[in-house]
């Protein structure tokens, strides 16, 4: 979207495999608008985030996407996770994030149905349904001349000096200027075109409870505990959906195809 509104002369192709746009991640996410606190201050993460955030919620007020600042609290449940709350509460603050610490009675008016020793409540964290983004991102393209191609498959890439082949399973497409974005499979079309990045991605997946509609109401901002820095992850928290829907997760699981995965490893 942005080289398309930065080169307006250009010709550009978007091929997609699926007969769908976000078919994969970008449709399957928590729909979180986040807001860097984990992040290490100064680090590009955190300036992304931060920058990301205002960005999202600029873009999605000037296409008429729905969206909602519900904001998020990071709960204490025990004595031990204190220092950690206080580490991060400090890491917002350094990242320039309008972040507050609140007791036990605060958290209580704005989660009655929380128990917490403590919390960090982050205002600018929001939702939004990123397939709308995406179909917004899509538009936009089109109206700027691109041109987007579903159902269309690479199969094999060959760079030239002065251009690059795409074959696929609907024809061949040469271009000057080919840039990756395949999500989960960039590292096989990195490979397909001959480049030796050194990394192999290894998918996992989140699987979620999802609350009952008669009870949505339990959950009014998006609820996280304090991480645990013995996982990697940031712990099973309750999160909003723009339609509605409160969902409980998530676990990390390697996807279905195990022996797949195996082969590239």
């Amino acid at each position: 979207m942005e080289l398309a509104k930065r080169f307006p002369n250009s010709k550009m192709v978007v091929i997609e495999k699926e007969n769908e746009l976000a078919h994969h991640q970008t449709g399957h996410n928590s729909g979180v608008i986040h807001s860097g606190i984990y992040y290490k201050p100064g680090s590009l993460k955190a300036q992304f985030a931060r920058k990301g955030n205002k960005a999202m919620v600029h873009f999605c007020e000037e296409h008429g996407i729905p969206y909602e600042i519900c904001g998020k609290v990071i709960v204490a449940a025990e004595e031990k996770e204190l220092p950690i709350m206080e580490e991060l509460y400090e890491r917002g603050l350094q990242n320039g994030l309008d972040v507050k610490k609140i007791g036990p009675e605060e958290l209580k008016e704005i989660e009655p149905h929380v128990k917490g020793i403590g919390a960090i409540r982050v205002p600018s964290c929001g939702i939004v349904d990123y397939r709308g983004v995406s179909a917004a991102f899509a538009r936009l393209i089109q109206e700027r001349g691109g041109d987007i191609r579903l159902g269309v498959r690479v199969e094999n890439i060959v760079e030239n000096m002065d251009h690059v082949t795409i074959e696929t399973n609907r024809g061949t497409i040469q271009t000057r200027f080919l840039i990756n974005c395949a999500g989960l499979h960039s590292d096989r079309m990195a490979k397909m075109a001959g480049m030796k990045t050194g990394m192999k991605i290894v998918p996992f997946r989140g699987e979620y409870y999802e609350l009952v509609p008669e009870k949505r109401y339990l959950v009014n901002h998006l609820i996280y505990p304090v991480p645990n820095p013995d996982f990697p992850f940031l712990g099973v928290h309750f999160t909003r959906m723009m339609n509605g829907e409160v969902h409980a997760g998530p676990n990390a699981v390697l996807p279905l195809n195990v022996k797949d995965i195996r082969k590239k490893i």
